[in-house]
């Protein structure tokens, strides 16, 4: 690899990056529009997702926990005059294979080179589809153009009453039909490492795996990969991208340990309580 520096880039610069590298921040993304008049102000960019979904994509190149309210008064305008915004760009997006679809919920989507832990915590009480990313931009030696990397950052699950959903309509999420196999195959697969013991509950935006009625796993989708949550061997709780069969190949290990640990966790308070 090239030698390479992490640069500094303002947000006209940042707003061009992510207009021509769309694909970078999550794969099937299409630029629409940029710097929209709407109430308030201008929306930064605006992207359709592969599974036609509207996103509304705020910009800042310094950490700002105020982006999240501009960023929501932008998604409340989109979101209220929706139909107006696929009747608008619907024409000019034929060109790209897709369409803004009025009746998908539209997307938020928060970029920045980091966030505060306020700001995190704060999304997860939202009740709409948010995503944060983080970004760098790198500059490799002898080229002048620069290379965005963007990285997303999980926001925490709020812990609430479950409702029940078909797996079904949580896997219809995903829109790429091969990812949606693999998932398929991969939970019929977890059910089999031991039969009758371990369940799998749709909840409102993932599933939940359990082994013994204790949650070892979650699986989140995403348009065209997901992510797995589950116990590291410190029994520290962290996220895994799987995008590939070698993530899927690693997380499978891990989730495996953790929910052989579990299991022995539940068979020693089954044996102490016996005593």
């Amino acid at each position: 690899m090239k030698p390479y520096t992490k640069v500094n880039v303002s947000e006209q610069r940042l707003e061009d990056l992510v207009r021509r590298n769309p694909g970078s921040i999550e794969e099937g993304l299409v630029y629409v529009d940029h710097q929209k008049r709407a109430a308030g102000g201008r929306l930064d960019v605006l992207l359709v997702d592969s599974g036609k979904s509207l996103v509304v994509a705020e910009l800042k190149v310094v950490e700002d926990d105020g982006m999240l309210v501009q960023g929501l008064d932008y998604y409340d305008y989109v979101s209220t005059n929706i139909e107006s915004f696929a009747r608008l760009y619907n024409p000019q997006l034929k060109a790209s294979s897709t369409e803004i679809d009025p009746t998908e919920p539209v997307r938020l989507f928060l970029i920045a080179p980091d966030f505060s832990n306020t700001l995190v915590n704060r999304c997860k009480w939202l009740n709409l589809p948010i995503s944060l990313f983080t970004f760098s931009c790198l500059k490799f030696e002898d080229d002048e153009d620069l290379v965005p990397i963007f990285l997303e950052r999980e926001v925490p699950t709020l812990t609430e009453p479950p409702e029940v959903r078909p797996p079904e309509d949580i896997l219809g999420y995903i829109t790429d039909p091969g990812v949606r196999t693999k998932v398929n195959s991969l939970l019929d697969e977890v059910k089999n490492w031991n039969p009758g013991h371990v369940t799998q509950d749709a909840t409102k935006y993932a599933i939940s795996i359990k082994i013994n009625n204790r949650v070892f796993a979650y699986l989140w989708p995403r348009r065209k990969h997901y992510v797995i949550g589950t116990y590291g061997s410190d029994d520290e709780w962290k996220e895994y991208p799987v995008k590939g069969d070698e993530d899927l190949v690693n997380v499978k290990t891990i989730m495996k340990e953790a929910m052989e640990r579990r299991e022995k966790t539940t068979a020693a308070i089954g044996v102490g309580a016996g005593n």
